[in-house]
């Protein structure tokens, strides 16, 4: 048994699929399976169940692969902990945000960061929060970037700024006469969310209760994008009205958009970084916290 026959079955689990599979390990599709069925003779037991068109993970494989994951994550800190007497601050850093903060943190964390830890570049993933959190746990990531709440058994949480949520409006918007937006005024107009699966839908909803499918039963309709960006295209149009938070709006074209703040109590969000217990380079941790504070005040949070 070795830590690349467990790579393997771990990916094969993910992928339920040996070609693709194959492709994630970086070996042939005959490489991985020959490997696999190797490991499944040593162990006297069949891990995978296998039909021409599926890959299925045998009950007392599933066991198998979570002992798999187990080990594969310790061997990565043996690893980082013989790298850890080195400097923590050299060598790559792999970070993953969620898409309603990666494109518009990143800007100017990228170059604080770059000041203080020159030689520790980041390997960046932006993607969903249910995608983000195995990547933590399985030593894919090293740290990530989420809204709160966030809840991981063996992850330190450690919250770094907050920011207001605002109304995004076409320049020629009736409400940009207001200078704030009643949060039950979104359901008056077309809204334009993030689809399924991206938490800062949640929590809009979740902040303006009245905002539901049901309350858009006079032609008004509740439209799904797919990034911000996206969205603020779309409301440029005269499509309808978003919410964003507010380091989205830091360079909008104000010839075509109007912001504008919600009326106090404001809603709003909590951002966190996120780390195993188990990793070995706090300083690493520090500087890409630090960073991110510092990237806070250009973009007035």
């Amino acid at each position: 048994m070795t830590l690349t026959e467990l790579k393997y079955i771990v990916m094969l689990a993910d992928e339920k699929h040996f070609g693709r599979a194959a492709e994630r390990c970086y070996v042939s599709q005959p490489t991985l399976s020959v490997a696999v069925k190797k490991l499944e003779e040593e162990l006297g037991t069949a891990i995978f169940e296998r039909s021409k068109s599926s890959v299925y993970v045998t009950p007392l494989g599933e066991q198998i692969i979570t002992q798999a994951k187990r080990v594969l994550d310790q061997a990565n800190v043996i690893k980082e902990l013989a790298a850890s007497g080195k400097n923590q601050l050299k060598g790559p850093l792999k970070v993953g945000a969620i898409f309603t903060i990666a494109p518009y943190l990143f800007p100017f964390m990228i170059p604080s960061l770059n000041k203080m830890a020159s030689g520790m570049p980041l390997i960046i993933e932006e993607d969903l929060t249910e995608h983000l959190r195995p990547k933590l746990r399985n030593g894919e990531l090293d740290a990530i970037i989420v809204a709160l709440p966030f809840r991981e058994p063996d992850v330190v949480t450690q919250p770094i700024y907050e920011e207001e949520f605002v109304v995004l409006m076409p320049k020629n918007h009736p409400w940009s006469k207001l200078e704030s937006i009643e949060t039950d005024q979104l359901s008056t107009d077309n809204l334009l969310l993030l689809g399924k699966g991206h938490c800062f839908s949640e929590q809009v909803l979740e902040a303006c209760p009245l905002v539901t499918e049901s309350s858009y039963n006079d032609g008004r309709t509740i439209v799904n994008g797919s990034s911000l960006e996206t969205i603020r295209y779309m409301v440029a149009s005269g499509l309808g009205v978003t919410v964003l938070p507010k380091s989205a709006v830091t360079n909008i074209d104000r010839s075509l958009l109007e912001v504008r703040p919600f009326t106090a109590p404001a809603p709003k969000r909590t951002v966190a970084l996120a780390w195993r217990v188990s990793f070995p380079r706090p300083k690493a941790i520090e500087a890409v916290s630090q960073s991110i504070r510092d990237a806070c005040k250009h973009l007035n949070l």
